[in-house]
């Protein structure tokens, strides 16, 4: 293995413990933020500086894409006008890994005069920060991973962990859900999946409709056109079945040279899965997970057919 490689894997295995190590450091402080900032009336400010602030930034972004409002604001900006974001109703996280950041603790006594609560978030429970802190959360590492042990590595990986860990604590406690998460994420395709319905995605053209009188061996023609590896039985302008390439490849072995002549309501699934155009393509994954199939049919209130929902489109 290269010398490069040996210096990553050990990089990774530091980092690696220093979020482990953040384990025995929670205390209650931990608990007292999460109910600060789940009844915070305003906003949560996050601040810091140099390599802390781009954490702080991540943070206050996974923050707020999780239903607590947040931002960064760099501290180097507050004393030029940008203090007058801040309110009493507000909460403001400050990152320093040493606790000692003077562009930190300048606006410390304003936010103490105007009882702005300040959650500290440093490696030294006896820091500037920490004593002036209305709650403060050690993240304390051995060794940076660093071959000079200089660099802020490890330090900056245990703060971002412990910014995910509130951010999880606070989706759990306001019972933040998959379709909450969506309304912040219409861009993405978790977003698209969790809003978008079957409606929107279903295949309407070419439908490969067969009959249950049909034989077989005519109804396999339709099902290879479809492209969908079904067919769909129906009559009076009601679905009554449905058939797969697994029910056709099953009932090839059954019946061999029968098999071209028969019915396809002798092999046709009575009940197939059919869901409201209403529903969400989220729900219709989910779906085709627990019954192990790859397709729905999209019905009506009359139970008509108005569609097919597969795999792939509840991917694109």
């Amino acid at each position: 293995m290269s010398q490069y490689r040996d210096i990553a894997i050990q990089c990774l295995h530091d980092e690696a413990q220093a979020v482990l190590d953040l384990i025995p450091q929670l205390d209650e402080n931990f608990d007292k933020v999460v109910e600060l900032i789940l009844y915070c009336r305003g906003k949560v400010i996050v601040t810091g500086v140099g390599k802390s602030g781009h954490i702080g930034a991540k943070i206050a972004a996974t923050l707020s894409s999780t239903g607590t409002p947040a931002f960064f604001i760099n501290p180097l900006d507050v004393f030029h006008g940008d203090l007058g974001v801040m309110t009493s109703d507000d909460v403001v996280i400050a990152l320093s890994n040493s606790g000692q950041t003077d562009e930190l603790l300048r606006f410390v006594p304003y936010l103490q005069k105007c009882d702005i609560p300040l959650v500290g978030i440093s490696s030294n429970p006896e820091s500037l920060l920490a004593k002036n802190s209305t709650y403060h959360i050690r993240v304390s590492v051995r060794q940076e991973a660093c071959p000079l042990k200089l660099a802020p590595t490890s330090s900056t990986t245990a703060a971002l962990a412990m910014g995910d860990a509130l951010a999880c604590a606070l989706i759990q406690a306001r019972h933040f859900r998959e379709r909450d998460f969506a309304r912040f994420h219409p861009g993405g395709s978790l977003g698209r999946r969790l809003l978008v319905t079957a409606r929107d995605v279903m295949r309407t053209e070419d439908m490969p409709i067969i009959t249950p009188q049909m034989p077989l061996g005519e109804a396999i023609i339709t099902v290879s056109r479809g492209k969908l590896g079904l067919g769909i039985a129906i009559q009076d302008n009601r679905i009554v079945g449905l058939i797969t390439d697994g029910d056709v490849r099953r009932a090839t072995e059954r019946l061999r040279e029968r098999f071209f002549n028969v019915p396809v309501e002798e092999i046709m699934t009575r009940t197939p899965v059919c869901v409201p155009p209403e529903m969400k393509v989220c729900d219709i994954l989910n779906l085709l997970h627990e019954r192990k199939i790859h397709a729905v049919l999209v019905v009506n209130d009359e139970h008509q057919l108005l569609g097919v929902v597969d795999n792939f489109r509840c991917m694109i």
